[in-house]
């Protein structure tokens, strides 16, 4: 992503680098393997993840017929209470200490719930 997008997304095995900004890492569960140095995460908003069931609903259809239904079920979760609060403290390191980049451990980016973060976030950032 070009360095003049307030919300990037990077996969937690990359090397950070000086562009990256707050470093925000958005999976419920810590990754696999990496160390907290080498993670370099400034925030871990568990908050802003898919519900433990939401989460565990998707993952047991491996023929990705879910994935539509993941998408329209966690942004209504994105909504609630709990998870607004966590949007808006996103909304508010990107807009008052520049760049944040969505960190994550998932193997297929394209395919979990970051894209539907980064929609909302653009989403929220637009209307306040």
């Amino acid at each position: 992503m070009s360095g003049s997008e307030p919300v990037r997304v990077r996969r937690v095995y990359d090397p950070p680098e000086d562009g990256d900004g707050t470093r925000v890492l958005v999976d419920r569960l810590w990754p696999r393997g990496v160390s907290k140095e080498r993670a370099a995460i400034d925030v871990w908003l568990k908050e802003v993840t898919p519900s433990d069931e939401l989460r565990s609903w998707y993952h047991q259809d491996r023929s990705g017929t879910r994935h539509d239904a993941f998408v329209e079920r966690y942004r209504t979760e994105l909504e609630d209470p709990a998870h607004t609060e966590a949007v808006d403290r996103l909304v508010g390191l990107a807009r008052e200490d520049g760049p944040v980049t969505l960190i994550t451990a998932v193997k297929d980016v394209a395919d979990s719930h970051v894209p539907v973060l980064v929609d909302h976030l653009a989403h929220v950032m637009k209307r306040t």
